[in-house]
């Protein structure tokens, strides 16, 4: 048990035969309410017998050995943390940085700090407007974990309206580099596809034939990166997840190192050297760098524009696939 978690056991009697296991556990246990009870048996935080039972309506067996694991609370907001950060730029309404590669966003279940907001948070400090009630920075756009490079957090509820409605109505410059497997031919083009939940695999999205959300992605090949392997340049017109790496998978050409939607990287590799082909398969991450970020700036209406050079990894990448 994990410290300041608490434990509450107990055993079924006979007269709770058949009786669902949220209404014997809400009426055992007065000090949690039912729906309190019902998130910690789906979170897979009660077990029966030494099994865990996730179904709230499971019914209870005379003498199961019932147990419940309450997690310890921890801070409903966000607290600053000393992240390093690379600030590209910062005024009083906004900061603009570029986010490395590992990085995630903003607290979420699985990633409940060491995130970009409280990086920012620590970093900020008291220049923060109290966005919806609170100091934290306000994210109008994010970036996958493992997708490095620009990204823009307003400091103001000013700045952050009108940086979202900027992402809005797609009004936003936005550049990405992306090391992808083969050559796109014709060198440039535009992709329109839907996406939207892959109905064959919910954690993934995909490419529609109907249904899901209009999306467009333009492409130029910058250079070719040996014979197996492309750099080219994506800007987008629409904000779909994971557009670049779905659109692109779905012409044929994923980006390097995408572990949802660029396998079979280890065939393109059969004739490759052992180091360089050990070297390409230990990139760690989908080779996807937002290089470019524009918009109108909320105080001035001037049109700025931040980039951020295509991080070390991937340069590393870039050189071995070009040894091949």
């Amino acid at each position: 048990m994990s410290e300041n978690e608490t434990r509450h056991a107990l055993v079924a009697a006979e007269a709770d035969a058949g009786e669902r296991l949220d209404r014997l556990l809400a009426r055992s246990l007065p000090q949690f309410s039912r729906s309190r009870i019902k998130s910690l048996i789906q979170a897979g935080q009660v077990a029966a017998d030494g099994a865990t039972i996730a179904n709230a309506s499971y019914r209870v067996k005379p003498g199961q050995a019932l147990a419940v694991t309450v997690p310890a609370v921890v801070a409903a907001k966000p607290a600053g943390q000393a992240i390093p950060l690379a600030v590209l730029h910062e005024d009083e309404d906004l900061i603009v940085i570029d986010k490395p590669p590992g990085l995630v966003v903003h607290p979420a279940a699985g990633n409940p700090d060491r995130t970009l907001v409280n990086a920012l948070i620590a970093h900020c400090g008291d220049s923060l407007s109290g966005i919806g009630g609170e100091r934290r920075p306000g994210i109008v756009h994010r970036l996958d974990k493992d997708t490095s490079g620009v990204m823009v957090a307003a400091k103001s509820d000013a700045a952050h309206q009108a940086l979202a409605a900027q992402f809005a109505d797609h009004s936003i410059d936005r550049a990405y580099r992306a090391a992808v497997w083969g050559r796109p031919m014709p060198p440039r083009g535009t992709i329109d596809g839907r996406i939207g939940r892959s109905r064959t695999n919910r954690k993934k999205m995909a490419v529609l034939a109907s249904g899901g959300k209009p999306a467009r992605t333009h492409f130029a090949l910058l250079r070719a990166a040996g014979p197996l392997a492309s750099l080219i340049e994506c800007r987008l017109e629409t904000g779909r997840t994971h557009q670049i790496r779905v659109h692109l998978a779905h012409l044929g050409h994923p980006v390097v190192g995408d572990p949802v939607y660029g396998r079979g990287a280890g065939g393109r590799l059969a004739k490759a050297d052992a180091e360089h082909r050990a070297a390409i398969l230990a990139f760690g991450r989908q080779a996807l760098h937002a290089h470019l970020l524009g918009f109108d700036h909320p105080r001035s209406g001037e049109r700025v524009r931040y980039t951020a050079d295509i991080p070390q990894d991937m340069e590393d990448l870039l050189e071995n696939l070009e040894s091949l």
